[in-house]
């Protein structure tokens, strides 16, 4: 199994970035997600625990369970099914307050199970993942950031 985390602070409240990060509709401002939906809501919450979101991006297709969900703090999801198919163990996205806004931590675990599938997850898996987390955070700094800087 490989980790990919990918951090980022945005100038944004935290209660408006953590919003913005569990909406996975808002990935499709990125070019590496072509599609995204909530295909079941959650228990609470649009996508609170049980929330089943399905996303199609340039590298593949999952369907995401959303397993924890603690606003404005954090949230857990597994993915359920993938293709291509992939073991996956954990997904989380965290979020704190810091002086220059809100610090978001996002993580992942897993591995292709195909033949050579450590050595292909941790060559070309781990840095497409970082390059698609950190596309979508980018999307939601610019999103919240042009948001805020209308506000005032």
């Amino acid at each position: 199994m490989e980790t990919v985390t990918v951090r980022r602070v945005i100038a944004a409240p935290i209660s408006e970035v953590f919003d913005w990060c569990a909406t996975t509709t808002n990935y499709t401002r990125t070019p590496y997600v072509l599609k995204a939906r909530l295909a079941r809501k959650g228990e609470g919450a649009p996508y609170g625990v049980g929330a089943v979101r399905l996303h199609t991006w340039l590298i593949g297709w999952f369907r995401e369970r959303v397993s924890v969900y603690n606003p404005p703090y954090s949230f857990d999801y597994v993915v359920e099914r993938s293709f291509p198919p992939a073991r996956h163990e954990l997904g989380r996205m965290t979020f704190t307050e810091v002086a220059e806004g809100t610090l978001v931590v996002w993580t992942t675990k897993f591995q292709a199970p195909w033949p050579l599938g450590g050595a292909f997850t941790r060559v070309v898996g781990k840095p497409v993942l970082a390059r698609v987390f950190g596309a979508i955070l980018d999307a939601a700094d610019t999103a919240l950031t042009a948001k805020s800087v209308s506000r005032t």
